[in-house]
């Protein structure tokens, strides 16, 4: 067997467990020739956890290569595999760091108030810890990279005819992938996040952002702060909300809980804040089978116990909030075995509601 060198520990799941109906065990191509076969090569590849889902990609393939599939989408489908392996291998060393995701205009110019207040946002979350995530190109993005520094910052451009092209803060750096789907792009811009800012924007912000928001309101990805930052004085965001509230609430479309998964604010020193006052104590969380497992900094107190109890019982499908030690399923994250948990059995969705069970946590 050839042993390699695992160049990521098993990173956090972006969903926190929280996808149901993945294959438990291989698929088969039909032939249990072929199978044993696909079964010596992976094995004798590589070693682990990994190798079930290697034969479940490989079977997949071979499956494809008989269904007639036509080359276009062939090529797509291999292309989009490589994209993602090409992010997990660059972001895998950084697995540690907490990192930012900053949307906005490719447009905004250097002398614009928006490019300066991402400039300042993004070297104060620096400072703060963490590293930032931008599209890689000119405007917003450009202006986040240069407040981060290219040793703090990752760069995602995407292949345009026109508009996009690496800035000169992140071009030619270790950390800079190219994509060719904005598909692969977006989740590694979700997939790698801690926290989402987004400052004002065209179709391609509205894109990034309704997507992260999608995805947390639906339970695809965990739960993050998300801050929508405005100039000093702009009014894009009180805009873009008063849309929302006007339309989306006043027709039902949304749920005032969902207003709580974000932040709309022109202050960076509040922005900042609401990134960073997230993981005060709350560290990460995940399900294990129906139980939703809460790691945090600091051991939560009887009294904010009682509470949780008491404030947040709308959340729990049965029993009660307790405390606990890790769970032995949660073996397969040795890093995180000390923090203390709260546990409950929570009812899936309710992202806006979980938010603020999360920011109580924090407030103790």
């Amino acid at each position: 067997m050839n042993e390699r060198a695992h160049l990521r520990k098993d990173p956090r799941d972006f969903t926190g467990g929280a996808i149901l109906g993945l294959p438990g065990t291989p698929g088969s191509t039909g032939d249990e020739l072929f199978d044993d076969r696909i079964k010596f090569l992976v094995e004798d590849w590589c070693s682990g956890p990994a190798c079930p889902l290697v034969r479940e990609m490989i079977v997949s393939a071979l499956k494809m290569g008989r269904d007639g599939i036509g080359q276009g989408d062939m090529k797509l489908y291999s292309r989009a595999l490589k994209e993602m392996r090409r992010a997990s291998l660059v972001f895998g060393p950084y697995e540690d760091e907490r990192k930012l995701s900053i949307f906005g205009s490719a447009r905004t110019k250097p002398s614009e108030p928006e490019f300066q207040a991402a400039v300042a946002f993004a070297k104060k979350m620096r400072e703060a810890g963490f590293m930032s995530i931008t599209g890689a190109g000119p405007g917003i993005m450009e202006a986040a990279q240069e407040g981060s520094g290219r040793d703090g910052s990752f760069g995602l451009n995407i292949k345009l005819p026109f508009e996009q092209g690496a800035n000169a803060t992140i071009s030619g750096d270790e950390k800079l992938i190219n994509f060719n789907y904005f598909f692969t792009r977006k989740l590694a811009f979700v997939k790698e996040s801690d926290a989402i800012a987004a400052f004002p924007g065209g179709f391609g912000t509205m894109d990034e952002l309704f997507e992260v928001m999608t995805l947390i309101q639906t339970g695809k990805a965990q739960v993050v702060p998300i801050v929508l930052i405005d100039a000093k004085g702009g009014t894009y965001w009180k805009t873009w909300f008063r849309f929302v509230k006007d339309h989306l609430f006043r027709l039902g479309l949304i749920s005032e809980d969902d207003f709580h998964l974000f932040k709309v604010t022109d202050d960076l020193d509040e922005a900042v804040e609401v990134i960073t006052g997230f993981y005060r104590n709350f560290h990460s969380y995940r399900y294990v089978g129906k139980r939703l497992v809460m790691r945090l900094q600091h051991p939560v107190t009887p009294e904010l116990l009682g509470k949780l109890n008491d404030e947040f019982v709308d959340l729990i499908e049965e029993g009660a909030y307790h405390t606990s030690n890790a769970l032995p399923q949660e073996a397969d994250e040795p890093h995180l075995q000390d923090l203390p948990r709260l546990i409950c059995t929570k009812k899936r969705g309710l992202a806006g509601r979980f938010r603020q069970l999360i920011d109580c946590v924090n407030e103790g």
